[in-house]
């Protein structure tokens, strides 16, 4: 699946930049926003092929953002995947809402975010 775009989105710039790292020596074409508030603006600029968003940030929570990325023109169809390290059950029908395919909780293995992303571009 290289050439593909991945959005990341996640207000913890280190964990950013390493997961950008990651997943470029994979051979992904990368994009990211630190900060939910501009994460639309970057998305609707660039079209990624999958959205990688984190649940807990401040001002916006990666539910806002999924749900709003679902009205954006032509943004309906991407494929999200969540990650977080405070995992609740009660965030289970919220995934479904906000139509997200996966979540992840943090620290995960590298190789699990690049299958994670392989099998949801696969059955976009």
């Amino acid at each position: 699946m290289a050439n593909k775009k991945v959005m990341i989105v996640d207000d913890d710039k280190e964990f950013l930049d390493e997961l950008n790292e990651i997943l470029s020596l994979s051979g992904y074409e990368m994009v990211s926003a630190n900060d939910p508030a501009k994460a639309l603006d970057v998305a609707a600029k660039e079209r990624p092929d999958v959205i990688v968003v984190d649940l807990k940030m401040p001002n916006k929570t990666g539910f806002q953002l999924a749900d709003e990325l679902r009205y954006l023109s032509g943004m309906d169809d991407i494929p999200i995947i969540a990650m977080t390290g405070y995992f609740k059950d009660s965030y289970a029908p919220l995934l479904n809402i906000c139509r997200i395919k996966k979540c992840l909780r943090k620290p995960f293995n590298p190789l699990d975010i690049i299958a994670e992303i392989e099998n949801v571009l696969s059955i976009k």
